[in-house]
């Protein structure tokens, strides 16, 4: 079904062209625009959009929630809603109830660990967590002596030191000193904090793949428009050359990204086949990321630099999204561990065969 037609995706499309256009956000210093959004998003149910109705969510799909957030991708949205509703699915993996208001996910990078005790107590140092400043809870997995378990922490419990990523969004270190959590479940048989990782480099990569193609409508759009020497500059070959190298980047990572998608809400776990797939679509829009905002710059000349242009909405977010839950050089060198342990010969079928 294309997201055109899907009744969820086409709604958040319609919120975010209502109220997250990129010129009236750019524009607005005070923030006013944030209070309305998150309202219509939580009216529609999208913040909670992976949590089972008796849970307290909306119940909707991975794949439609996916779509979601392609689309939020697109329209750059600096608002948390993507970790809500990844922090909505980890907590649903434990059959907790999602709280609401704005959520994160606790840790967001593969290097970083949160401990439980005995006690049933919290400790733990994990940086680069988006948004943690502004969300109220925390879904947290925590590595104990009888394997990982999952937690809701109130943020007030919490240690946090406040931090920015390239787009001047909220990436916190959060400090987790002895901390009580709300609620705390043992997590499923197999998942683990790879699995965390896994899921969220596919959110992250949807998002960028999003943001990249909105990066070559506006970049398409402007070459058309800026005149030089008589003619539009999209009429140049070497303007036409970084616009194709550009749609090849957007293309590529939204394949990449699509196919993680597509395998992790058809599969029953985290396999070694949504392993390649989640792993491959993070290095792979990644590095698409870091080529196609510098075209996309490139054509726009200085103006694309300056912070009344929308530009940089768009290119400073894909870049900092590589970062979390594991940047492409991290899932190159566990891809790498991953098919020597195994052996090419035994991995490649898993992704002939999709």
């Amino acid at each position: 079904m294309a997201e055109s037609d899907n009744i969820v995706v086409g709604t958040a499309e319609r919120i975010f062209a209502d109220l997250a256009d990129a010129q009236t956000i750019n524009h607005d210093k005070d923030g006013r625009w944030q209070a309305p959004l998150w309202q219509a998003l939580s009216e529609a149910g999208l913040p909670l959009a992976w949590v089972p109705e008796d849970l307290g969510g909306a119940g909707v799909d991975l794949a439609d929630g996916f779509g979601v957030l392609a689309a939020a991708g697109r329209f750059a949205i600096p608002l948390p809603l993507a970790e809500t509703m990844l922090a909505g699915w980890l907590l649903a993996e434990a059959k907790i109830a999602s709280p609401e208001g704005e959520m994160t996910v606790a840790p967001a990078r593969p290097q970083d660990t949160v401990v439980l005790d005995c006690d049933g107590r919290l400790t733990g140092r994990c940086r680069g967590v988006p948004s943690a400043k502004a969300a109220k809870h925390v879904a947290v997995l925590a590595a104990g002596q009888d394997g990982p378990s999952i937690a809701l922490v109130e943020t007030a419990k919490l240690r946090i030191q406040g931090g920015l990523n390239l787009a001047f969004d909220g990436s916190d270190t959060v400090v987790f000193d002895n901390v009580e959590p709300l609620t705390l479940v043992p997590a499923a048989d197999g998942f683990d904090q790879t699995s965390l990782m896994l899921m969220g480099s596919v959110v992250r990569s949807l998002q960028i793949a999003g943001a990249l193609e909105q990066l070559l409508e506006i970049s398409v759009k402007y070459a058309g428009e800026r005149v030089a020497f008589e003619k539009p500059i999209a009429k140049f070959q070497a303007v036409q050359h970084n616009l194709a190298k550009l749609a090849g980047e957007s293309a590529a990572a939204l394949a990449a990204a699509t196919s993680a998608a597509d395998a992790l809400a058809h599969a029953t776990g985290f396999d070694d086949a949504v392993f390649l797939e989640a792993a491959a679509a993070k290095i792979r829009c990644g590095e698409a990321a870091e080529k196609g905002a510098a075209i996309a710059h490139q054509v726009h000349g200085a103006i694309g630099f300056t912070t009344e242009h929308i530009l940089h909405r768009f290119s400073l977010r894909a870049l900092a999204w590589r970062d979390d839950f594991g940047s492409e050089s991290y899932w190159a060198v566990e891809l790498g561990k991953r098919i020597a342990a195994r052996g090419a010969d035994e991995l490649w079928p898993l992704v002939a065969s999709r």
